[in-house]
């Protein structure tokens, strides 16, 4: 990796060392805390139970916190598609980030190189599939929203560092908004199922994955109701 890399490692990690091929996906957060100091003490504090293993400031400050083949604990109780508890799978990158809870705020550019830097570095090395690259809403619905709608999503997956629709957004937005039947509505949530979202909860969580499908592919509106854009978003994904 062509960027330097400072190290402060974590307590927080299974001790167990774990294969290189059981590395499937990259788990991408955002700290949430009101500065890097405390995000630091966090993810370093054995009470804390947390971890992760890159952590990048806002000037784009790579720190090494569990190396790569140690579990670290950063993606809790979660899941996509058949695999459930993501830490074994995981490798998970926190940005910092005051969240939506402190202020919310775009990523640096700082940041986003060096995430962009260390990606191409995962990818390759790990052989992971650019859908395997997920945010932690992604995996955790009903308890995260991070990153959030302002991670770059769409402007990573130039970069070919994720996966993105294949549609035009001037296309996209003629059916903002547009009711769908009650069939199309079936069909878009067997839909989140088959990208790898958990949907086996719906009759209390559909709002909750409704809301993390947008933050990843739609972020400019996150709403509760499932409208004809978001259907097609989910028909193109799948078909890929």
């Amino acid at each position: 990796m062509s960027n330097k890399i400072s190290f402060n490692y974590s307590p927080n990690f299974d001790s167990q060392k774990r294969k290189s091929k059981n590395i499937k996906f990259i788990i991408i957060h955002y700290t949430g805390m009101k500065n890097d100091k405390e995000s630091i003490r966090k993810l370093t504090d054995e009470k804390s139970s947390v971890s992760c293993h890159y952590f990048i400031d806002r000037k784009g400050k790579t720190t090494l916190m569990v190396p790569d083949l140690y579990v670290a604990w950063h993606a809790g109780k979660s899941r996509w598609k058949k695999y459930r508890s993501l830490n074994r799978y995981s490798i998970g990158i926190e940005l910092s980030n005051l969240g939506h809870d402190y202020g919310y705020k775009k990523f640096s550019n700082k940041q986003l190189k060096s995430l962009s830097r260390i990606l191409k570095y995962l990818i390759k090395k790990y052989e992971i599939n650019l859908e395997n690259i997920l945010g932690h809403s992604d995996i955790a619905p009903y308890r995260k929203k991070d990153p959030g709608e302002k991670f770059p999503w769409r402007d990573m997956s130039k970069k070919k560092l994720c996966l993105w629709h294949t549609l035009k957004s001037d296309y996209l937005r003629k059916f903002r908004n547009k009711k769908i039947n009650a069939i199309q509505q079936k069909l878009f949530l067997k839909n989140l199922s088959k990208i790898g979202y958990e949907t086996s909860n719906l009759n209390k969580q559909k709002k909750h994955i409704i809301n993390a499908f947008q933050r990843r592919f739609r972020p400019e509106l996150i709403s509760p109701f499932i409208d004809e854009e978001i259907y097609l978003i989910s028909k193109n994904l799948i078909s890929q």
